[in-house]
């Protein structure tokens, strides 16, 4: 008995000196996984979420848990992940360029970066769009251009947030173009395409995998892509720059972790869905619902936020006497 005290005492004291989280090191069969989403059910991260984590749960051998925490455009939930959030392996989130990084390169009382983060993997770059409801009378794009060229900030178009990829592909098109638009911001991607398939605004500056089924049922019409080139899932619409604005423009997301994370835990992960993005099942069903993939691991992701965070440092301080806080 006495032995069995003094062995009890050596694994605790053992443990005691591990780094925090080490405990935590590897997945196992059965834990949960909790999923931070900084946006409302049906836009980019919950259509990212309903593509991979089916697969992804298989191969790590876990179950994951979803929770929406809307707000800020994503940053309520960034903040958590990076300064409320154990660095165990056990929460993560889905990370959307830009806004991640334009959240605090716009407001500076939004202290995370993308230092307080552990990058594990981007999944996919989803092409900009402009969408409008069935009975819109928009048939065109030109015909919204036209209108919004005689009625300067009248034509309303939707975006997921201030600071978010829409919002920032709105005033990019602005500035090309000259024109003026009344931007209004809606808490994620869904609210936005929701509000201009109701005839609640004229228009959407959204993500063609998030409005995708909404087009192929019929619910909303795609008048221009922000792609360099046409896609195969909507062949007869053409890209902004064959409109001769010259702009290309969407939405990356993937998944980040915080600062942290253990190494074991870490290499489970991307291991993990180095298989997802590998599978044919998980191509087609990618295909399926127009979510281009553009798989970044690990120190590559990190690289490309990096980048993405130097490019809109760029962007944002060419606008922001403009758009800054205290422009309405």
């Amino acid at each position: 008995m006495k032995q069995k005290h003094i062995l009890r005492a050596v694994v605790l004291a053992a443990a005691a000196t591990l780094p925090f989280g080490a405990l935590a090191q590897s997945y196992s069969a059965g834990k949960d996984i909790t999923v931070l989403q900084g946006f409302k059910a049906g836009g980019g991260s919950d259509a990212l979420a309903q593509l991979v984590q089916p697969y992804l749960a298989k191969e790590l051998g876990v179950n994951f848990v979803n929770r929406y925490q809307p707000g800020a455009t994503g940053a309520i939930a960034w903040t958590q992940l990076a300064q409320q959030t154990k660095p165990d392996g056990t929460t993560v989130s889905i990370t959307n360029t830009p806004m991640l990084m334009t959240n605090y390169l716009m407001n500076d009382s939004i202290k995370y970066s993308i230092e307080d983060l552990t990058p594990l993997a981007n999944v996919v770059t989803d092409p900009g769009v402009m969408v409008v409801g069935k009975d819109s009378p928009y048939k065109t794009m030109q015909e919204l251009l036209d209108y919004a060229k005689a009625n300067p900030d009248k034509l309303t178009v939707g975006n997921s947030g201030v600071g978010g990829d829409d919002f920032f592909s709105v005033i990019m098109i602005e500035k090309a173009t000259g024109l003026k638009f009344r931007s209004v911001p809606f808490a994620g991607d869904g609210p936005s395409w929701t509000a201009a398939m109701a005839g609640k605004i004229d228009a959407s500056s959204n993500n063609l995998g998030i409005t995708f089924p909404q087009i192929k049922a019929g619910n909303l019409r795609v008048l221009a892509l922000y792609a360099d080139e046409r896609s195969p899932d909507i062949p007869d619409v053409p890209t902004l720059k064959e409109l001769g604005i010259n702009v290309v423009a969407g939405s990356s997301r993937g998944y980040s972790a915080p600062k942290g994370m253990p190494e074991q835990a870490r290499k489970e992960f991307l291991d993990a869905m180095d298989k997802v993005v590998k599978n044919p099942d998980f191509q087609r069903d990618a295909a399926a619902r127009a979510l281009p993939l553009d798989y970044k691991r690990g120190d590559e992701y990190g690289e490309f936020l990096k980048n993405q965070e130097v490019e809109f440092t760029a962007i944002w301080n060419e606008i922001k006497d403009q758009y800054g806080p205290d422009k309405k």
